[in-house]
């Protein structure tokens, strides 16, 4: 499965940037009702709502002191990143408490000769590493999440493109023939993800 984050932060110019930057690497965000994987939070009471549900990310101002990040340790949050930060560095933050906090068994996805790091973002095939751009691993993982079952487009669009409704494109065939080319360049085989005319595609567990 995805890593779930929940961003609780009222500053709405940041949120949006940091939404959009969490969608386009692969991450998934928390719905009402599941508990996340990790929640970043905009302010020390959003950090305080959430301390002991999940870990938690203090977003710090700009020019906080050094007493601010001491707090913050000192209400329980595994990271603090004060403004101005590059979001490739938030990124690398949330990577590193969740491979903190995820059991080794639920962080590695294995189909065949195929497996997935999660926390590494990683994926390999005979032990040697695929070279996948970032929608590329967040399809091949969604799909390695479950092996064999065969996922609609409608399920794949929504759930790795956040795609919400109905739409005319050929993202979802582009990336499979990327991916299925790798994959077979790699030695894995032919015919690793099946295609089921009209309504979807699977991964098959035992190929290779």
């Amino acid at each position: 499965m995805f890593a779930t984050v929940l961003l609780d932060d009222s500053e709405p110019a940041r949120h949006g940037v940091i939404e959009r930057e969490l969608r386009q690497h692969g991450f998934e965000l928390a719905v009402p009702g599941r508990r996340p994987d990790v929640v970043v939070a905009g302010d020390r009471i959003a950090a305080e709502r959430w301390r002991g549900e999940a870990p938690v990310i203090l977003l710090g101002g700009r020019g906080t002191p050094n007493g601010e990040r001491v707090a913050a340790y000192r209400i329980g949050c595994s990271e603090y990143v004060p403004e101005p930060f590059d979001h490739r560095v938030l990124l690398e933050r949330i990577r590193v408490v969740l491979g903190r906090a995820r059991p080794e068994s639920d962080a590695r996805l294995v189909a065949g000769p195929l497996e997935i790091d999660l926390r590494t973002r990683l994926a390999l095939v005979h032990g040697v590493p695929l070279r996948l751009a970032q929608m590329e691993f967040a399809l091949l993982a969604h799909l390695a999440a479950d092996p064999e079952r065969v996922f609609s487009r409608t399920e794949l669009l929504r759930d790795v493109w956040d795609y919400r409704s109905a739409v005319r494109t050929r993202t979802l065939d582009a990336h499979i023939c990327r991916l299925r080319r790798k994959l077979r360049e790699a030695g894995a085989g032919e015919s690793l993800i099946e295609n089921h005319w009209g309504f979807g595609y699977r991964l098959l567990a035992a190929f290779g």
